[in-house]
């Protein structure tokens, strides 16, 4: 498969976009990370999802160490090519490092932030 695809993504300075992980049954957005250009182009040619961790400074795999391997049904970009989003399907059901299905589990409730799933 031609790179040429990966062109069209504006990446940021610091060469990364950001990426949405998206239970593709559910439509629930699970969590988001950062993808550079190696973590994408992997992700297209595995069909499952590989990020960039910023804190490690390294190619992450998700599900490498957990077995929570996000299966990738489809990749998307928003209209401004600046956004990926990943339908996928969460492989044992938990994408947040927490133990949570998804990492959107706080949720403002009278000026107070609650855990709610």
């Amino acid at each position: 498969m031609s790179e040429l695809w990966l062109n069209r993504i504006k990446w940021s300075d610091d060469g990364l976009v950001p990426a949405i992980a998206q239970d593709a049954e559910t439509g629930r957005v699970l969590m988001v990370a950062w993808m550079n250009r190696e973590a994408l182009q992997l992700t297209a040619a595995k069909s499952e999802a590989v990020y960039w961790s910023r804190s490690r400074s390294k190619i992450w795999h998700k599900g490498e160490e957990s077995g929570h391997i996000q299966k990738v049904r489809e990749i998307r970009i928003d209209c401004d090519s600046d956004v990926i989003l990943l339908q996928i399907e969460q492989q044992g059901g938990i994408a947040c490092h927490t133990g949570r299905e998804s990492c959107f589990f706080t949720r403002l409730e009278q000026g107070q932030w609650c855990a709610v799933d």
